[in-house]
């Protein structure tokens, strides 16, 4: 009897002998397999695939630099370092304080925050990107997010480039309180200054991206691109149905229910993403708008000459 046949046997599904057997989170983090449709199956081989699983398509969550990896090519862009506020203003503390969560997010992470912004080509492009990551702190956005996301705008805005983002997370971190919730508003701004000047904002939904964060600046793109099957939402599916009193459909909420419904533009795989981004940044941008305006002013002027001819 394998081993799988054994689980069935006693009643155990494999995820609750996967925690049995690595009982701690280091240890089925350090280990070499993860669990999807199919039930266990080794990291490298999800790796291989740029993290999507080669059996259901599930794209799996990756950290910002993977995901700079994939669209610029390995090591072929760089980070920008952003502002930190100070720690904790409000000296939060629940089972343990802030201070501590954001020391064990720093270091499961390797981030000052959840949100890294990074400069790299695209397509002969150069454009400013920013990702956000969900292990650090559940891609909660607090006051360094929201510096983090500022400073990539203006960076875009300094340099002339678009501005591409990758968001994910619950929302607002609730450690930080009124002050996380005051980065919506500026965050907003930020991205209209963007608008402004008339660069293009791209968004890309991971999975999964809610609360404060679809009612900032995720929600603002030009573009909205989606990952296929990411959870995309402001309140929880329980409280919605609450709310509204009627059944909701089984896709309520996923990329694919927002594509029918017009609140995204199109779902893209991951392997294809670099080359759909920088398709359309090369029909925005309009590298030849120089001469096409020259073109446009001498068609212009002959159409005028030949109305007063006749």
């Amino acid at each position: 009897m394998n081993w799988i046949n054994r689980i069935k046997k006693f009643g155990e599904s494999i995820k609750q002998n996967i925690n049995k057997k690595f009982p701690t989170k280091s240890e089925r983090e350090s280990s070499a397999w993860t669990s999807c449709c199919k039930g266990p199956i080794l990291k490298t081989e999800i790796e291989e695939n740029l993290f999507v699983c080669p059996h259901c398509n599930k794209h799996h969550r990756i950290s910002p630099t993977q995901r700079f990896d994939i669209i610029f090519g390995k090591n072929n862009y760089e980070v920008i370092k952003t502002p930190i506020p100070k720690d904790d203003p409000l000296e939060w503390t629940d089972t343990k304080s802030y201070k501590q969560r954001l020391k064990d997010a720093r270091k499961k992470t390797n981030q000052d925050c959840a949100v890294v912004i990074a400069k790299g080509n695209l397509n002969g492009l150069e454009i400013t990107a920013g990702a956000t990551n969900f292990d650090f702190i559940g891609g909660s956005s607090g006051a360094a997010e929201t510096e983090a996301i500022i400073y990539g705008v203006q960076h875009a805005i300094d340099n002339k480039t678009p501005f591409v983002f990758w968001p994910c997370g619950g929302g607002q971190r609730m450690f930080e309180s009124p002050i996380a919730l005051a980065g919506m508003t500026k965050t907003t701004l930020a991205i209209n200054e963007l608008k402004e000047n008339n660069l293009p904002y791209i968004v890309c939904f991971t999975d999964p991206t809610a609360g404060g964060i679809t009612a900032s600046f995720a929600m603002l793109g030009d573009i909205q691109f989606s990952e296929p099957g990411a959870l995309i939402a402001f309140a929880g599916r329980r409280v919605v149905q609450a709310t509204v009193k009627e059944e909701l459909p089984p896709d309520f909420q996923t990329a694919e229910f927002l594509l029918k419904h017009g609140f995204v533009d199109r779902i893209v795989e991951r392997k294809n993403l670099g080359s759909e981004i920088g398709s359309l940044l090369s029909i925005l941008l309009n590298r030849n708008s120089g001469v096409n305006s020259e073109n446009n002013e001498q068609t212009s002027e002959t159409n005028i000459q030949a109305r007063e001819a006749s």
